[in-house]
């Protein structure tokens, strides 16, 4: 008799489990250390299991269920200290955004355009010289830090914000730059900070993901490497959700079990944690198993709780109006929600058909007021919805790239006649945006020079980016570590320095 033949004839099932949790020997192990007997018809512990699990088994758990298994024999991480934040939201603009036409204006480019850059760059410049932007910068709120006019719904939420103007990486390359903006390294052999943040600290909602990745299609530059757990243990892998389409159901495969009620997944559940039981007690209670046991439980919680926390059309329309009906739009909407229900740290990715679409190479000016008309008014949705609901306090909101863009202008080779110029990688000095979380409101800090070339006072450095962060959610960036191949590992490596200057 099958373990499928039963689950359809309550009688005859009833009957059949009873036998296996009376058997004075776990079920389908032999002698041979735990193998299953040869030849034997019953299933092994393992093939039950995945028949078992049918529907909520096929989610991907390890990444949903966040580092509960890990911590269930023992109680959750605690900070270091008193944290400023509880969780964070990175909107990430991929391909690099440009610092000098969003929130560091350069007035002296006018007055030397046309002039080629001098001293030791990355590559040589082929292009015109340098570019002004043609946009203009206005004061804004009561700090009247001077933003963009691409942004002005961020201009309006800027007393909440901190720009660091100061920004520095080591390589100018998407694929390096992508890699250490997440992990810290340029090389993909590290945790991410999601990763990082979730091992530290454990997540709110045993129910759902602890660490989850938004993004509207699956090309991305480098892809998985950059949320990726690496050396640390597999429950702190992100949950990657591919947003095309909204729909609970195509947001998260396999939700819904087709074939079993959620009293039957209940009954089975309940079985399975039986045997379970039988098999922790002939193994002095391994701790590893034990975390199996309640993660198969979270799991099944996860089945009701997911199927809300995703479902952006609950929504009033005023707030999914507020944000508008984009992509990005809907996912920075479904970050909001997540973090609302305990998510511990959410990455929204600015990607469309162009998997970098702030690369802009080519056509810069307009393609860059294309861009900002998408990514301001979401981001400032998000930043106006968590404060109106309380959230912004303890969350952390990040906008920005993995670099900024040149000063000076590029053609590329191909049609250069044609060609409208763009603006190329630029590591050296750029912009990111804070809002929420512990920073300090309405404040700017870093100093480029009059050019927007390099940094002159105050480097951030993205050790020291991360660093802050950590720091923000009460970790000690030189303490959270995690022994590895015989040695320490830690986020920032041996480097970093916590920027207590943009700290409330």
């Amino acid at each position: 008799m099958s373990i499928e033949q039963t689950t359809h004839s309550p009688p005859r099932r009833h009957t059949f489990l009873e036998a296996l949790l009376n058997t004075s020997k776990p079920y389908g192990v032999g002698a041979r250390g735990g193998r299953p007997f040869e030849g034997s018809s019953l299933l092994s512990r393992r093939q039950m299991l995945r028949r078992m699990c049918a529907g909520f088994g096929m989610v991907g758990l390890a990444g949903l269920i966040g580092p509960q298994a890990a911590f269930a024999a023992s109680t959750l991480p605690a900070p270091h200290f008193r944290p400023r934040a509880k969780r964070v939201i990175f909107l990430f603009m991929n391909g690099g955004p440009s610092h000098v036409d969003t929130f560091d204006p350069k007035p002296a480019l006018k007055e030397f355009e046309g002039h080629q850059p001098a001293g030791e760059l990355y590559k040589k410049n082929k292009g015109t010289g340098f570019m002004p932007s043609p946009l203009r910068f206005e004061r804004c709120g009561k700090s009247g830090i001077e933003v963009s006019e691409t942004l002005p719904c961020i201009g309006r939420v800027i007393d909440d914000c901190c720009v660091i103007r100061s920004m520095r990486t080591d390589v100018p390359n998407h694929e390096p730059a992508l890699i250490q903006m997440h992990t810290g390294n340029v090389q993909p052999i590290r945790p991410s900070l999601g990763s990082w943040l979730l091992y530290g600290l454990g997540t709110e909602n045993q129910n759902l993901p602890g660490y989850v990745v938004l993004r509207p299609t699956a090309k991305i530059v480098v892809g998985p490497a950059l949320w990726s757990n690496s050396f640390l243990p597999a429950e702190f892998q992100a949950t990657s959700v591919i947003t095309a389409d909204m729909k609970v159901e195509k947001l998260i495969a396999n939700i819904r079990n087709p074939k079993l009620t959620e009293t039957e997944q209940r009954e089975q559940l309940d079985l399975l944690a039986r045997l379970n039981r039988l098999h922790l007690a002939q193994r002095d209670g391994d701790a590893e198993l034990d975390g199996q046991i309640k993660a198969m439980e979270t799991a099944f919680h996860m089945q009701r709780e997911a199927m809300e926390t995703f479902d952006i059309s609950r929504e009033p329309e005023s707030i999914r109006n507020a944000y508008g009906d984009t992509p990005f739009a809907r996912s920075c909407l479904l970050a909001r929600r997540l973090v609302e229900s305990g998510v511990r740290f959410v990455t929204v990715y600015y990607v469309a058909s162009d998997n970098q679409p702030w690369d802009t190479h080519t056509n810069h000016d307009e393609r860059h007021r294309k861009l900002c008309a998408d990514g301001d008014r979401a981001a400032a949705a998000l930043i106006s919805d968590l404060k109106g609901r309380g959230l912004l306090d303890d969350t952390l909101v990040i906008w920005g790239g993995e670099f900024g863009r040149t000063p000076y202008s590029e053609v590329r080779e191909e049609n250069k006649e044609k060609q409208k110029p763009g603006r190329d990688h630029h590591h050296t000095a750029f912009s990111m945006l804070l809002a929420g979380g512990g920073v300090k409101g309405g404040t700017v800090y870093g100093v480029t020079d009059e050019l927007g070339m390099n940094v002159v006072e105050n480097p951030v450095h993205v050790h020291d980016f991360h660093a802050t962060i950590l720091h923000l959610l009460g970790l000690d960036h030189e303490r959270l570590t995690y022994r590895y191949a015989g040695r320490d590992f830690r986020l920032t490596d041996v480097h970093g320095r916590v920027v207590s200057d943009i700290i409330a």
